[in-house]
């Protein structure tokens, strides 16, 4: 069984979350180099204004899923916990800093639209809809306070909502093509 502890805190928007996006998507390119099709900042941190965890999600697009395991060690020296799939076929899932987590690398091969999709979808229609994405900061922040140290029950606790912005999300991106 994996150790999913973690402290959950909501944060304000933080202007060095892009920056810190940069500065590790430069370091998986060194780690993955001719692998890597696309490197994308998803989650809060990526949305403008958004309230967050200070946890920035990072989504690599590779040529080849299975290929990725073989950089697990690269990976190690940088500081992640290579978790293969982490409950999602097709994903490779890596996090950083254990309790107090700064980075995520959700890892998709280039072909695996659904979940691309879906991860830029919500990322983007959070952008462009500002409702959206102050009324789910304030629910993530009640839920912060409900959860400080049961990321199980933060993450229960906003699966409605998130299916719903998805649903919409999809939609919206959609219908914007």
């Amino acid at each position: 069984m994996v150790n999913r502890a973690m402290n959950v805190m909501v944060k304000d928007y933080e202007e060095s979350w892009p920056v810190l996006f940069k500065e590790e998507a430069e370091k998986l390119r060194a780690v993955w180099k001719g692998e890597l099709a696309a490197i994308h900042h998803i989650g809060s941190t990526a949305v403008p204004g958004l309230k967050a965890k200070p946890v920035i999600d990072i989504m690599p697009v590779v040529e080849q899923i299975e290929k990725v395991d073989d950089y697990n060690e690269s990976l190690l020296a940088l500081g992640y916990e290579p978790l293969g799939e982490m409950g999602i076929p097709g994903r490779r899932y890596f996090r950083k800093g254990g309790e107090n987590r700064t980075h995520q690398i959700h890892v998709f091969q280039k072909d695996n639209h659904h979940e691309i999709d879906r991860h830029l979808a919500v990322r983007d229609y959070l952008r462009a809809h500002e409702e959206a994405a102050a009324a789910y900061g304030a629910l993530k922040a009640s839920l912060a306070l409900e959860f400080p140290k049961d990321i199980a029950g933060y993450s229960a606790g906003k699966d409605d909502f998130v299916k719903e912005l998805e649903r919409k999300a999809l939609d919206w991106k959609k219908d914007n093509l």
